[in-house]
């Protein structure tokens, strides 16, 4: 990973006079008694120079918050293009002094969470106030702007920020998590938003407000054939195009996936309007991106049954019928499937939780995305390809037997590939060990290589075996 901090898009400190908190109270007090352009150019002025200036960590935040009050003030939308442009400055100021007061807060000492949730949500919340207003004025997007974006989500990622709420009144209204608030963004820029009609970009960004959380980023690895965009955090742009679709994942690839969002805009919302509703429909369809990525799903009213994690597989795999639980299919492709299970089947089926399909044919899968309502729990299935054996670990040859399930695919013109999945954290990389396949007499030692996917319940691991 190749990410940091350091990289958030933040001019230099260059000015040593200091700046009187009083005075610069009395100085926005004074600009709201001005006309309304005239104001926010004298607040736009003093908040560049606050961003510019030296200033101890509590001496920011203090004078953020008051231009984050100023900004509530003159957010309105106006018709006058003057002012349309100053507050998309004003935007992208504040946007400037969160990531240079978050660079204050990474460079103490233990800055506690909700701290740094703080931040990075205000961060974000004024990129994304920055991008909207690009869009509502059809400019494109400085490339910086995608860049600490896609920054600022990592970053709550690596400190545990991403589901913290935060109470923030601001207009349109922005989701209560930074995980929700960087997908509202995303599923705008996703919405084709200059085919969008004056005032709809601002609609859009509060009717998603609600939703956004539920799509989720999930690690993409080219094996991966499902539906929605790929993103790259490294790179200046929402999501990668179907020409830059890369031969195969890194750490920065995240993957959206879509599904529970779009079973949740069918249910019923009494608290969105009818506005709302039709422009949500309106646009969904852009989110899973270019119909030439799209694959083609086959509507199905199947009944199957999934055998849960490693255990139920391994169990079903040598016909020892475990208990398994009954489901639906409700359309399939070439990436996998939709579902639906008794609701009683969800504390058993977490994102990333290895399964057997079992219908006319049994197939692996992996547990993609959820959603929980009235009709039962919806998943999204991932399908793993190839043949799937029991198979018994070992770590001396005469010790107590771990389960594991072999997924081997044949290569082209010869050989195998192969992947062991295991309970995740089980195993150590590099870790020797004794690896024994059905019907076989004997056992392979070999030294676990690192996985190349994971999940919080399993991890598969590339082997070489005779």
């Amino acid at each position: 990973m190749t990410l940091d901090a350091l990289q958030l898009d933040v001019p230099e400190a260059l000015q040593t006079d200091s700046i009187n908190l009083t005075e610069l109270g009395e100085c926005l007090r004074a600009a709201r008694h001005e006309q309304p352009e005239t104001g926010l150019q004298t607040v736009l002025d003093l908040l560049v120079r606050v961003n510019r200036s030296a200033m101890t960590l509590l001496e920011r935040q203090r004078a953020l918050q008051n231009f984050s009050d100023e900004y509530r003030h003159y957010a309105a939308p106006s018709g006058n293009p003057a002012a349309t442009a100053q507050t998309l400055q004003l935007c992208n100021e504040l946007a400037i002094g969160y990531k240079r007061l978050l660079l204050q807060i990474l460079q103490g000492h233990k800055p506690s969470r909700p701290h740094l949730t703080w931040c990075l949500y205000m961060a974000q919340h004024f990129v994304a106030q920055t991008l909207l207003r690009h869009h509502q004025q059809n400019l494109e997007p400085e490339p910086s702007l995608w860049r600490d974006s896609h920054l600022l989500y990592w970053l709550g990622e690596q400190h545990d920020c991403l589901d913290e709420p935060v109470a923030a009144a601001f207009s349109p209204t922005p989701a209560d998590t930074l995980r929700g608030l960087y997908k509202q963004s995303l599923l705008l820029a996703l919405s084709n938003p200059p085919h969008l009609h004056p005032g709809e970009s601002q609609r859009l960004f509060a009717a998603l407000a609600p939703l956004a959380a539920l799509a989720r980023l999930l690690p993409w690895d080219a094996e991966d054939k499902s539906d929605g965009p790929l993103i790259d955090l490294q790179q200046a742009q929402p999501c990668l195009t179907y020409q830059q679709r890369p031969q195969e994942g890194h750490d920065t690839l995240r993957r959206l996936e879509l599904g529970a969002l779009l079973v949740a805009l069918d249910e019923p919302a009494p608290l969105r309007s009818k506005d709302e509703r039709e422009l949500l429909e309106r646009v969904h369809h852009h989110w899973l991106g270019n119909d030439q990525r799209r694959h083609p799903r086959a509507p199905q009213q199947t009944e199957c049954r999934l055998a849960i994690g490693i255990t139920a597989i391994h169990a079903q795999l040598l016909e020892q019928r475990p208990q398994c639980t009954q489901g639906q299919i409700l359309d399939i492709g070439p990436g996998g499937a939709r579902l639906l299970c008794p609701s009683h089947a969800a504390h058993s089926l977490p994102i990333g939780q290895l399964v057997l399909l079992i219908a006319d044919s049994d197939i692996l899968g992996l547990v993609c995305w959820r959603h929980l309502n009235s009709e039962g729990l919806h998943l999204g299935l991932r399908y793993l390809k190839g043949l799937a054996q029991p198979t018994w670990l070992r770590r001396a040859p005469s010790s107590q037997p771990h389960l594991g399930i072999l997924q081997s695919t044949p290569k082209p013109r010869e050989g195998w590939h192969h992947g062991l999945w295991v309970p995740h954290n089980q195993f150590a990389d590099g870790e020797n060990l004794w690896l024994q396949l059905p019907n076989a007499v004997s056992q392979n030692s070999l030294q676990l290589p690192p996985c190349n996917l994971a999940s919080a319940t399993v991890s598969r691991h590339p082997l070489e075996l005779p």
